[in-house]
């Protein structure tokens, strides 16, 4: 039987979404393990470039993401809600339990059919994650189900002073709501046009231009595409390896 027209894309996109194994619910199917992680927050950090997850804002409730997930660093900072399979595996799951998570770090793919191959759905989680889900004793895989959900953030966005000499970079963290960034602009006290940034790596921006001593706005729009301008959150006196808040604005 031949399909045209609109009949066609709404053939591909079904074939598309079984393919990720979609709930009709908007549940998607995908796979959780854990990493070990030691008492040093550090040890929760990763593709992303957040060195401190806690003072990112994140805590512990941590996660990396397979490719198909990660999408170069675009979901950084991201939520998910994930929940085990009990029907599928009473033995390991704990009954209605989901945990949510930030997404961090990334899962890479390797050459003996891994989870986190693509195009599959997989989460390598930290051990506190993975334990409000998954049952103690459990040192294998476990079927979850997740969606994406809007962050919720204490205090306001934060922005971390990186590079050095001329060369200036931005870490976003602790972004509510989309928690995505993605788009970053800035704007120095000297000048009155606001100049893209590019993402250099994970949650790290950089600028084509030299902005030391001048006060800092920087105008960000999330993955929901919602933007919002904080003007004037970096002062003057700025320097790299320096954190400033926007004391309280935030995305919802």
């Amino acid at each position: 039987m031949e399909v045209k027209g609109k009949y066609l894309v709404a053939v591909i996109l079904l074939v598309g979404t079984l393919s990720v194994g979609m709930c009709s619910n908007g549940w998607i199917r995908a796979h959780a393990t854990y990493y070990a992680v030691n008492d040093s927050p550090a040890s929760l950090g990763g593709a992303c470039g957040y060195d401190n997850p806690y003072h990112a804002g994140f805590g512990a409730h941590t996660a990396a993401l397979s490719g198909a997930l990660f999408k170069s660093g675009e979901s950084c900072g991201g939520c998910y809600q994930v929940r085990c399979d009990f029907p599928a595996d009473p033995k390991w799951c704990l009954r209605g339990a989901a945990v949510t998570v930030t997404a961090t770090n990334f899962c890479p793919s390797n050459n003996n059919n891994g989870w986190c191959n693509l195009p599959r759905h997989h989460f390598d989680m930290s051990s506190p994650a993975f334990f409000r889900i998954a049952r103690r004793g459990n040192e294998g895989i476990v079927p979850v189900f997740y969606r994406r959900v809007g962050c919720k953030r204490r205090g306001g966005v934060r922005f971390t002073m990186r590079g050095q000499g001329n060369f200036n970079m931005v870490m976003i963290s602790n972004v509510g709501g989309g928690g995505s960034v993605r788009a970053v602009a800035v704007r120095g006290s000297k000048g009155k046009t606001w100049l893209p940034m590019t993402r250099n790596w994970g949650a790290n921006w950089q600028s084509s231009g030299d902005l030391r001593g001048q006060r800092l706005s920087f105008r960000v729009t999330l993955i929901d595409r919602k933007t919002q301008t904080f003007l004037n959150v970096v002062p003057s006196s700025w320097w790299f390896g320096q954190t400033f808040s926007s004391r309280g604005r935030q995305f919802v």
